[in-house]
């Protein structure tokens, strides 16, 4: 990793939208931004996909964004999800999260249509054509079932320098090493996209992380990431040893379900609420959750 100064780095948030009687929460999602703030993580993602962004409307979309902004009063980052597998969907977000002011866009891979590297390339180019804000790139291909080639995301990187950055979340510690390999010398991050593998990423040249956990443990988050950032993987592995049964209990049903449990058991959301096709925790995984959080003290 060169010694540049990177754009992106530490915590990022992907936070959970809450509802109520299915409805934005917008005084939860108010207080979830101030805990945020208050942890000090580097940024929030406003409507993600841990933000449920399938299942809110256009206009609930481009609300939820502009609401973030506001409660962060720039105090935080906030990048915008703005990725659909429909091009000129997702532009209309980019369009319209550029003049919510938003500090840049996290844009996932188109899912379901599986297109090309040259059609991921074009898509991502037209998103990148529509504002000047950063951009990290999103690679999941367990969820949009094609990867964002290695090739792709640095010729993105070269042909538009506010390509700044991707969040990985392959799970491959090998993928993240010949990102970070290709990447040397451009003005682009690797960051983290899954929990459980910050520190063997971080290791390799990763700069941080987009976190699911944090929503939950903020401030332990920016504390491991922290420490990684300064070579102290003493104390870093620490936080993910104490955590490691977490970060794979938030994931025992699709994300963002148990978040919301848990943030709801805390005391911390009003609702657990999710949209269809999402549905409540079922009862034995609620339970497996309950024991981790009770065994951390949570």
């Amino acid at each position: 990793m060169s010694a540049r100064t990177p754009h992106f780095s530490g915590v990022y948030t992907a936070l959970v939208t809450p509802f109520l009687k299915d409805k934005v929460n917008y005084a939860d999602l108010a207080k979830l931004v101030e805990e945020q703030v208050a942890a000090g993580v580097a940024g929030v993602v406003a409507v993600g996909t841990t933000g449920e962004s399938p299942t809110l409307c256009m206009k609930e979309h481009v609300e939820v964004i502009a609401k973030t902004v506001e409660f962060a009063r720039g105090r935080i980052k906030v990048l915008a999800g703005t990725g659909s597998n429909a091009t000129y969907e997702a532009l209309e977000l980019t369009q319209q999260a550029d003049q919510a002011g938003v500090d840049g866009m996290l844009v996932v891979a188109p899912y379901y249509n599986k297109p090309s590297q040259e059609g991921l390339y074009r898509h991502f180019s037209v998103l990148a054509e529509a504002s000047p804000k950063p951009v990290m790139l999103y690679s999941i291909p367990g969820r949009c079932g094609i990867e964002i080639g290695v090739d792709t995301s640095i010729r993105l990187a070269k042909a538009f320098p506010h390509v700044k950055g991707i969040k990985e979340a392959g799970g491959s510690c090998a993928r993240a090493a010949a990102l970070v390999d290709a990447a040397e010398g451009l003005a682009f991050d690797v960051m983290c996209g899954d929990d459980s593998l910050t520190l063997p990423f971080m290791s390799l040249g990763a700069t941080g992380i987009v976190s699911v956990a944090s929503n939950f443990i903020a401030g332990d988050m920016v504390k491991m990431t922290a420490a990684a950032l300064n070579n102290d993987y003493a104390t870093a592995t620490r936080f993910a040893k104490r955590y490691h049964r977490l970060f794979g209990a938030l994931f025992i049903e699709p994300n963002p379900v148990p978040t919301k449990f848990a943030l709801h058991r805390a005391g911390r959301i009003a609702s657990a609420e999710v949209r269809l096709p999402l549905t409540p925790m079922e009862a034995a995984t609620e339970a497996k959750l309950l024991q981790v959080l009770r065994d951390l003290g949570l």
